[in-house]
């Protein structure tokens, strides 16, 4: 997003002139230096403002060798002094997330965004395994200021209500996220491996998965829903990517996968 510079000669909301010649050179157009860093599995790498620094199977960060990740799938660069991400793959798409995980975003393929937070979470999927690493920036554009609300906020997002069964489904299959320490990579479970871990048929795992992904994107999350090149897999994994950033599912809640539960056999919701 390029800044609307056509009122730089004027003073924000009057409308009056302001005498240029108290303003020391370069103070009204120049937007301070931001310098930024990426951090997967321990290992930091310092981002150059005049390169753009790439994550793939054979880039700056040589990510993982994994056939089904793209050689060069994300870029990050600086123009006119901030900092974008882009997704310069074909396929596959990235789950991006502030520190506090209140806001989130979808990046598709061909898509850019600008990063303004001061630490920022990206989280993708290529074939089975996921990844995660964080990217900080020394001055971020967005301070969030707003108080940490009151109560976990386990089973609902929005006007959204799970009920314990379709939690458990969420938990099985980001088992393997919640558990990993840090960024790195983890596994998604297939559905058939999920639905051994909770003791149910595979096709009432898949019913299940069904009314979880509906329910949500009728909240507007994007990449829930089937069509063409919607595979099965790359909805588990942009399922399980929403709900750990989202906190809709934290590591606290994983023994209740080893708890006895009472689930009707008729809760197909």
């Amino acid at each position: 997003m390029t800044p609307d510079t056509s009122n730089d000669s004027t003073g924000p909301g009057t409308g009056t002139s302001i005498d240029e010649s108290t303003i020391p050179p370069g103070a009204a157009t120049t937007r301070p230096h931001s310098d930024a860093s990426v951090e997967f599995c321990g290992e930091w790498f310092t981002l150059d403002r005049e390169k753009p620094f790439e994550i793939g199977r054979e880039a700056d960060l040589d990510i993982d060798d994994n056939q089904y990740l793209h050689r060069r799938f994300l870029q990050i660069s600086n123009v006119d002094g901030m900092w974008w991400l882009s997704n310069v793959g074909s396929r596959l798409s990235a789950t991006v997330s502030d520190a506090s995980r209140t806001m989130q975003a979808w990046l598709a393929p061909g898509a850019r965004m600008p990063i303004v937070f001061g630490l920022t979470t990206v989280v993708f999927t290529a074939g089975p395994t996921s990844y995660e690493f964080t990217v900080h920036t020394s001055t971020p554009t967005f301070v969030d200021s707003s108080p940490v609300p009151s109560g976990s906020g386990a089973t609902t997002v929005g006007a959204v209500t799970f009920t314990a069964s379709q939690k458990l489904l969420i938990l099985a299959l980001a088992e393997p996220m919640l558990k990993r320490e840090g960024t790195g990579t983890s596994e998604i479970p297939s559905s058939q491996i999920a639905a051994e871990r909770l003791g149910w048929a595979l096709s009432r795992f898949n019913r299940k998965l069904d009314n979880v992904c509906d329910k949500l994107s009728r909240t507007g999350v994007d990449g829930l829903r089937g069509g063409v090149g919607a595979l099965a897999t790359n909805r588990r994994a942009r399922l399980v990517e929403y709900a750990v950033l989202s906190r809709l599912v934290t590591k606290a809640d994983l023994p209740l996968l080893d708890q006895p539960h009472d689930d009707p056999a008729n809760d197909e919701r």
